[in-house]
């Protein structure tokens, strides 16, 4: 996880597996490179991409959870590498953005609710702002949703924001990363981007 990690600011894309990371990070890049495809856990370790002049980069990490296929304990070292990945670039992270399935992230929540268990989403929405990491939620597959703004709702009361979603532009980002539909989460990353004095690269996120 840590091999060969350009030396620059980043922002991460993480998440359960099969929720579009990959394609997402296409849309951000511009680049077709990135390993995509309907099995669960294709991506195992990051996928960088940097722009070497600017000290910065564009990282989708492994997914996390369940996967079809693969066992358990290899599971859990996934998700311990992505803690720890996390963990010891928390200071070059200028935002992550976690990117959930608009159409099923509340049903899993809810799914995975109980004394004593914390839904992943839920507990690495807070785990990055523990580490002082501004997170956009990129909710995506939206074109797949027709209650939108009562699913947002809903997702922000599970995230433990007051509803309703549209308070938090800067938190949540109703995105379709397949069609192009990514505006909301450029918008997202430019408040962060402005807040963190890195004007430069607003280019990016546009």
């Amino acid at each position: 996880m840590f091999e060969d990690r350009p030396n620059c600011q980043e922002v991460v894309l993480v998440g359960r597996s099969n929720v579009g990371k990959s394609t997402l990070m296409r849309e951000l890049t511009g680049h077709s490179k990135f390993t995509t495809g309907k099995k669960p856990g294709v991506t195992r370790q990051p996928n960088h991409f940097d722009w070497s002049g600017e000290k910065f980069m564009f990282t989708d990490l492994p997914g996390f959870g369940f996967m079809s296929g693969v066992e358990e304990h290899r599971r859990e070292e996934i998700k311990t590498d992505i803690v720890r990945y996390l963990e010891s670039n928390a200071d070059d992270i200028l935002a992550g953005v976690l990117v959930v399935d608009g159409k099923s992230v509340v049903d899993i929540i809810d799914r995975h609710s109980g004394p004593d268990e914390i839904p992943h989403d839920v507990e690495m929405f807070h785990f990055l702002r523990e580490l002082g990491v501004p997170v956009v939620v990129a909710v995506n597959k939206m074109d797949k949703v027709d209650d939108k703004d009562e699913r947002l709702d809903e997702l922000c009361d599970r995230l433990g924001l007051m509803p309703p979603w549209k308070q938090w532009s800067d938190v949540i980002a109703p995105i379709c990363a397949k069609r192009g539909s990514i505006d909301p989460l450029y918008e997202s990353l430019q408040t962060h981007f402005h807040e963190q004095k890195r004007d430069d690269l607003l280019k990016f996120v546009s």
